[in-house]
């Protein structure tokens, strides 16, 4: 929301945050967590070599992305297929655990950077992991 007021020949604009207006996916704790190890690395990303920023940086960027779309679906999605969709999820999270030691390898992330990076991530594994074991109790295979 934007607000403004006028003081003498001066406007002054105000910028007004508010939280999203449904609150998409707050209610999914693993998107919760997906959603703070994201902007720990969108801090990270501004500062990442610039030969491997749009490269590297941008990859790790769209695997961060689709795995917390994923994760999003599959919290709304009738159960029948929530499976493929944390399966897709799994996939994508694996992929972006390895491109992160991938940056770490080239040392485009430093020692420090890449374990405040991975942190929270593990406690994402360990949820994508438990969510898909549940699917699988409750949705034995045919």
């Amino acid at each position: 929301m934007i607000s403004s007021r006028v003081c003498g020949n001066w406007a002054f604009i105000h910028l007004v945050t508010y939280p999203p207006p449904f609150g998409a996916g707050n209610d999914i704790p693993i998107v919760q967590k997906l959603t703070h190890a994201y902007t720990l690395w969108h801090a990270v990303l501004q500062h990442f070599p610039r030969l491997s920023r749009f490269t590297l940086g941008a990859k790790i960027d769209a695997l961060y992305c689709d795995t917390l779309e994923l994760a999003l679906l599959a919290g709304y999605t009738k159960r029948e297929h929530k499976t493929a969709l944390v399966d897709r999820a799994l996939s994508k999270f694996d992929a972006l655990k390895f491109f992160l030691q991938v940056a770490w390898e080239v040392r485009a992330l430093d020692t420090k950077k890449y374990a405040r990076l991975t942190e929270p991530l593990v406690e994402v594994g360990k949820m994508l992991g438990g969510w898909r074991k549940q699917l699988d109790k409750t949705n034995p295979p045919h």
